[in-house]
């Protein structure tokens, strides 16, 4: 009968049952005996299987949502960029660091996606659109250095409110404000504008 049931075994090694042959093999002594089942190292091998899967399922929410970052850049380019109070402005100054934080956003994050919004003159106009080139984030923005104007952040959130609203579930929309006057001149309550887009 032993004879049998090690004859068995090795045919199942033959047709590639390896899972079955391990637990087999655990279970059975030197001579071919069967072993007393130890429970303890059940639960362990049980546990260890659910911590596993535990941290499987958690890498791939993780994975999932907020892989994609939607990044708006909202730069003041009303008449307080035109302060020296930075050489050569103000204005000149905010567009050489939003140049490095491009840069480096795009090494960190090359599935991302930003977009540039510029205030003056009171009203919010997209610079560029949402995409995935530096260069071409940066010839835009060094091209237009124009300050003018006041400048109104509820016309900016609305505008912003607007584009990343279209974005899809998955993707985590950010807003990123560079201001440089000390006040806003705005249509309407711009805290209700706030609400709105923290839904």
């Amino acid at each position: 009968m032993n004879n049998k049931y090690v004859t068995s075994v090795e045919e199942r090694r033959l047709n590639g049952e390896d899972r079955e042959d391990e637990e087999d093999d655990d279970e059975e002594n030197e001579s071919g005996f069967l072993r007393p089942i130890d429970n303890s190292s059940l639960h362990h091998a049980q546990y260890r299987r659910s911590l596993r899967a535990l941290s499987a399922a958690s890498s791939n929410t993780r994975i999932q949502k907020g892989l994609i970052r939607y990044l708006y850049i909202v730069i003041d380019f009303s008449r307080a960029a035109k302060e020296m109070d930075f050489r050569p402005s103000r204005g000149a100054v905010v567009a050489k660091h939003v140049e490095a934080f491009i840069r480096e956003f795009f090494d960190q994050n090359p599935l991302s996606h930003i977009g540039l919004i510029t205030l003056k003159d009171g009203i919010a106009h997209c610079l560029t659109d949402l995409g995935g080139s530096p260069d071409s984030h940066i010839k835009a923005l060094m091209g237009k250095l124009e300050f003018s104007g006041d400048s109104s952040l509820q016309n900016a959130l609305d505008l912003v409110h607007g584009y990343l609203n279209q974005i899809p579930s998955y993707g985590h929309r950010e807003v990123l404000i560079l201001y440089s006057a000390l006040s806003t001149c705005d249509p309407g309550d711009i805290m209700d504008t706030i609400q709105k887009c923290k839904k």
